[in-house]
């Protein structure tokens, strides 16, 4: 591991965040706690530090707010702060601002707010944009059968701006037209043990970056109980997306098509302390030239959780998750209700250049174990460690993996 260094602005992000604590003596509406974040993946590293969630509720113990502080360690960029803070309403209705600065590299910049029921319920509106440097990010070639000595490390340069506007047709479905922009730029990384992916991959499309406008038509139906921590119901969702690549190599834009199915079903028992979930996906892509981060992908915390992030790329993925939601035990504390789960898992997948190769026994196979924190209706945290060929990973988050 990379020794710590405490440089001036890590210092300066320590009394902000003791700042940030003082006053939680006097309004009693709010409370903290300290935790310590240690994480390791593939991908990402190590990282050892702290994060604080501050919680906001009201008197009958519904969280209004968390503002969550993290100071951490990265073994490969160093050390990192970010500020997370998410404001919930009734309907679903919550808005997201993130931001983080990291010693080597690495930056966030992040806002998003959706409301489900916009207007009275008949509508529902997602408007985000964000800018990042992701400086840990992993390409190993394109295709299924791509060797893990192939392993490059690149930054990925990022700036995404996306709307999404739906109308409810029923209680249960709806359809939703959605634009995206996405510029993106290949950069040199921040894991000096690994080559370079443009040195590597000199030809792979999209190698130069890509600046992309996206169009997309998504229908889908949810009779899911609740959107963030769901217990019972169906998740279907459907869509199809047109997006122009303006490729600063060519002249003439190139057009490329996308596809996509996902469904959910929650088996809960009577008592819903086991919940049994099923979900498969699958994604197609057409076209030629499509940049290999617009393909289809495998690997990471919502799909392959054994494997890191995007480590198999092709034109199309077939995923299968099975998880158990097992509820431990509930306590209540800091003024809300916080539910504990464990849940075994096994994922499956495979990418395909073309659907004339499906033998089984070739997806790879990822089972693991996952452990969940749960303040319902709005917030889940969330540790899963996969395990693979390659030996495993672990992810940590704020939301269910699917």
């Amino acid at each position: 591991m990379v020794p710590f260094r405490v440089s001036r602005w890590a210092a300066t992000v320590c009394l902000a965040f003791l700042g940030s604590l003082i006053p939680f003596s006097v309004f009693a509406e709010k409370s903290f706690f300290v935790v310590p974040a240690i994480s390791t993946s593939k991908n990402d590293g190590r990282d050892f530090g702290i994060i604080v969630p501050i919680l906001d509720s009201d008197d009958e113990g519904n969280l209004r707010s968390v503002f969550a502080p993290l100071l951490i360690h990265n073994s490969f960029l160093g050390v990192r702060g970010t500020l997370n803070y998410f404001q919930y309403w009734s309907g679903g209705r919550q808005w997201e601002a993130v931001g983080s600065y990291t010693e080597e590299i690495e930056r966030k910049f992040k806002l998003r707010y959706k409301d489900p029921g916009f207007i009275e319920g008949l509508f529902f509106i997602d408007i985000g944009a964000q800018f990042f440097k992701n400086a840990t990010k992993r390409f190993f070639g394109i295709g299924q059968i791509t060797p893990e000595s192939n392993e490059t490390n690149y930054t990925g340069r990022e700036i995404q701006v996306h709307w999404n506007f739906g109308v409810h047709l029923n209680d249960v479905t709806r359809l939703s037209v959605n634009q995206r922009f996405r510029d993106v730029e290949i950069q040199l990384g921040g894991v000096d043990d690994e080559p370079f992916t443009r040195d590597r991959f000199p030809h792979t499309a999209g190698i130069n970056g890509a600046t992309i406008l996206a169009h997309r038509l998504v229908f889908q139906y949810d009779s899911r109980d609740n959107l963030t921590a769901p217990t019972a119901g169906t998740r279907v969702e459907a869509f199809s997306e047109v997006a122009q690549n303006f490729d600063r190599r060519k002249i003439d834009d190139q057009l490329y098509f996308r596809y996509g199915f996902d469904a959910r079903q929650f088996f809960p028992s009577p008592s819903k302390r086991y919940i049994f979930l099923i979900r498969g996906r699958l994604q197609l892509s057409f076209g030629d030239g499509i940049p290999f981060f617009e393909q289809s992908s495998l690997g990471g915390e919502n799909n392959l959780r054994g494997y890191g992030r995007d480590r198999f790329i092709d034109k199309h993925m077939v995923v299968v998750n099975v998880e158990e939601r097992v509820h431990l035990f509930q306590i209540k504390m800091f003024n809300v209700h916080v539910e504990f789960e464990a849940v075994p898992f096994v994922d499956m997948g495979r990418t395909y250049r073309n659907f004339s190769y499906r033998q089984f026994n070739e997806w790879e196979v990822s089972p693991g174990m996952g452990f969940r924190g749960i303040v319902r209706p709005n917030l889940v945290s969330r540790v899963d460690w996969g395990y693979s060929r390659e030996g495993g990973a672990v992810f940590a988050g704020l939301d269910y993996p699917f």
